[in-house]
């Protein structure tokens, strides 16, 4: 895999791009770190569009497994969570139906 900073794609794009050798992942770079791959198209890009998807999915979960174990929540906090998201609904539910009367 190749480095190319995002400073350098914007400015000459393709040409950065030329001492890549055809085929390989390239990774962009800022100064904030690593920003996106780029990924070569080959073959049937349907397939390689769900494979990509699966990958992110994949990447998205184990980020929220390692969230979750740094944050531990417990069932009564989950409870909490829920009752207060219910209460919140049937509040916006109620005006609604409030402002349904009013114009109807």
């Amino acid at each position: 895999m190749r480095q190319v900073s995002l400073r350098e794609f914007r400015t000459r794009g393709a040409k950065a791009l030329e001492k890549v050798p055809r085929g390989e992942t390239v990774l962009l770079s800022g100064q904030k770190g690593p920003a996106y791959f780029l990924i070569p198209a080959v073959g049937d890009l349907a397939e390689q569009d769900m494979d990509l998807r699966r990958a992110m999915a994949r990447a998205s979960l184990r980020q929220s497994a390692t969230l979750a174990a740094a944050f531990p929540i417990t069932d009564e906090e989950i409870e909490q969570e829920i009752a207060a998201a219910r209460a919140e609904r049937d509040v916006r539910a109620q005006r609604r139906d409030e402002r349904k009367k009013k114009i109807g």
